[in-house]
């Protein structure tokens, strides 16, 4: 089956993230058809700061290795790793060429800005073309600026829409009725439920950064159950990003 075709309105595809090799064999083995990278989850393995264009090289690696699991794979490239259309052109015709089944490419930047419209447009189109799904991610709910329809009107050229931070069922379901793209949206565990987000016709919910995280939060339970007990949260992203490399 192709990717693409998971992508299917009320019956939504589950999108496991992965950050390694072993994190993305596991999934595979427990049944998964496709999963996806995580851009935090990457640069964190790597001693990196997310979001900043700096994972190009470890994002390219890992997709080559994850290749040979026999799921279909699709890969976070943030920003796309340039603001050059050509050069993400060229990302993308590489990543096609190991076997890759898509990418996501986000409008937010690490000052907490969009990219221009226009300017995301063009990367957008440069990363059509080479076979592969482009979910065009845009951060207008993530960093709490921009206009979200404007937004995902100007993307209708992509493959997909992925809007993460959409906490509110009502404002999922009129994405989804403003577009005839297939909409992606994140899963959080305070937010709606899978069932709830199929109902109002999501395409796929991915899980970002949150099996990373609770990765985390396993580890440091283990430990804690050696030493005096407790169980502690699932950190947020906010928080793994804190102790990262700061950009520079």
């Amino acid at each position: 089956m192709k990717f693409r075709d998971l992508h299917r309105p009320g019956d939504p595809l589950l999108l496991p993230n992965a950050w390694d090799y072993g994190s993305g064999a596991f999934l595979a083995a427990h049944g998964f058809a496709a999963i996806g990278t995580t851009s935090l989850g990457v640069a964190a393995v790597h001693g990196k700061p997310d979001a900043a264009g700096v994972t190009k090289a470890e994002t390219i690696e890992l997709a080559r290795k994850v290749m040979d699991l026999g799921v279909l794979v699709t890969v976070d490239l943030e920003g796309g790793f340039s603001d050059d259309p050509a050069e993400v052109s060229d990302l993308v015709a590489e990543l096609a060429a190991l076997g890759v089944a898509g990418v996501n490419l986000e409008d937010g930047r690490t000052d907490g800005t969009l990219r221009p419209v226009e300017l995301h447009q063009r990367i957008i189109e440069a990363a059509l073309g080479h076979g592969v799904f482009v979910n065009a991610r845009t951060d207008t709910c993530w960093l709490k600026t921009g206009d979200t329809r404007e937004r995902v009107s100007a993307y209708a050229h992509a493959d997909g829409l992925f809007v993460p931070g959409l906490r509110d069922l009502g404002e999922v379901a009129g994405v989804v009725e403003s577009t005839s793209l297939p909409v992606n949206v994140l899963y959080q565990p305070d937010g709606p439920t899978l069932a709830e987000l199929a109902g109002v016709g999501v395409a796929r919910v991915s899980t970002g950064s949150l099996l990373y995280r609770a990765s985390l939060r396993g580890a440091l339970a283990a430990v804690l159950a050696v030493r005096d007990g407790g169980t502690p949260p699932i950190p947020t992203y906010g928080e793994i990003a804190a102790i990262l490399p700061q950009p520079r």
